[in-house]
């Protein structure tokens, strides 16, 4: 596929998407990952200095601003660096070089189920992770029936999270994530949760959180981003692309979707 720029970012412009300060900004960011042969050569070096390793640039120079109520889509094929820009969202990963401001509380889809302890119920796994994510115990009172009734699992929600499928603890972890009263939200392919229903419903949600001005990041390799999405970014190889509307975006991304 050819190495398609836009003129913007060729100039080092970007279309007025936002006034005032961002709430998420990205300058010049690069991330280097160290990958070794083996655990057993990860582990020694930590001692001994090795030599074999090799080095991955999962990020190369990637400059973008998104502002307070946008909903964006971040869109490029496996390993194009879409995974490590959100963990820098979160606060997962850092960058090697360049700088990465956020600001606001973020609430992310990710790893639904990751968090959740097995033999405590899901209402008492909603207080305890939304204890982990930060939420004080008044917080907490005022959101758990709205997850109890969002995730509508029933009788099982006083049932230990042990005896939950995949898809009830998916559910659990969508509907806390999606009420913790978020700045910012970043789906990674999270709305592939549960049945047609449920998708629906997810997604009703989401639109009425940008509607309240609540800023949304989605990953996804679905062209339901076009429900949600307004915006959209091409990541190839650890660069951007193209930044600009979904439209536009996409028809440089012919494959996209397929």
């Amino acid at each position: 596929m050819p190495d398609i720029k836009s003129i913007e970012i060729e100039n080092g412009l970007r279309p007025p998407y936002g006034v005032g300060t961002p709430i998420i900004e990205f300058n010049d960011v690069t991330k280097i990952y160290t990958l070794y042969r083996n655990s057993r050569e990860q582990f020694k070096a930590l001692f001994i200095k090795s030599r074999k390793y090799k080095r991955h640039k999962a990020l190369n120079g990637v400059n973008f601003k998104i502002y307070k109520g946008e909903s964006v889509a971040i869109i490029g094929k496996n390993g194009a660096g879409k995974s490590t820009v959100l963990k820098m969202i979160t606060g997962v990963a850092f960058p090697t070089t360049g700088e990465v401001r956020v600001k606001g509380r973020v609430a992310a889809l990710l790893e639904l189920t990751a968090g959740f302890v097995a033999d405590m119920t899901g209402r008492e796994n909603i207080s305890f992770k939304c204890y982990v994510l930060g939420l004080s115990e008044s917080e907490i009172r005022e959101i758990e029936q709205k997850v109890i009734d969002f995730a509508d699992l029933g009788e099982y929600i006083d049932q230990p999270v042990r005896t939950y499928s995949s898809g009830m603890k998916m559910r659990l972890g969508f509907a806390i994530n999606i009420n913790m009263n978020p700045d910012i939200l970043v789906i990674d392919e999270a709305l592939s949760v549960g049945d047609a229903a449920f998708k629906k419903k997810c997604k009703a949600k989401i639109n009425e959180m940008i509607q309240k001005g609540i800023t949304v990041l989605y990953v996804s390799h679905g062209r339901d981003i076009r429900e949600i999405c307004k915006r959209c970014i091409f990541l190839q190889k650890g660069k951007v692309i193209f930044d600009g509307g979904m439209n536009e975006t996409l028809a440089k991304y012919p494959e996209f979707g397929k």
